[in-house]
């Protein structure tokens, strides 16, 4: 299901026009509001949803998590490195936290360009693994990272 704009939060601002991939995000020159022109054509990647200040827009989450007629919100803590969808279901009564980790780098700084990029060895080659794929998913330095290792406490209440 697609995202929708609540009217009274949004402030207009445009971010949310600036990151759409598939360019549906307007703004309507009357009210000076966003909305989503169509609808069908929403990829449900939610950069919206992550980058709106106000919390003005909101999607339907996918059946696998969340069941009909539940309500999706959104927190952004860039200090924090996360986001958190808190999933509220109909009758109110359940409520649900996930929490995620967040790329806080600005733009242009995270991927290095390849041509900076030594060239892979002969061994590197033979791998079945990806070019620098141990140290971009972070395996080279022991192993597979825990929530421990990454500062993370298991909470009641919230899933990571």
């Amino acid at each position: 299901m697609p995202t929708f704009v609540y009217m009274t939060r949004c402030d207009g601002c445009g971010q949310c026009v600036d990151i759409c991939p598939s360019d549906i995000m307007h703004i309507d020159t009357t009210v000076r509001r966003a909305y989503n022109i169509e609808p069908n054509m929403c990829w449900e990647c939610y950069s919206c949803v992550k980058a709106c200040p106000h919390n003005a827009i909101d999607v339907r989450g996918y059946a696998d998590f969340a069941p009909l007629g539940h309500s999706v919100r959104v927190r952004r803590d860039e200090e924090k490195g996360v986001i958190a969808w808190r999933i509220i279901f109909r009758n109110g009564e359940k409520d649900m936290n996930l929490l995620a980790p967040i790329t806080t780098k600005p733009w242009g700084t995270g991927i290095p360009k390849l041509a900076d990029v030594p060239a892979p060895s002969t061994e590197m080659r033979d791998s079945q693994l990806l070019f620098n794929e141990p140290k971009y998913i972070r395996l080279d330095d022991g192993g597979l990272h825990t929530l421990e290792s990454n500062g993370l406490k298991m909470k009641a209440g919230v899933y990571y």
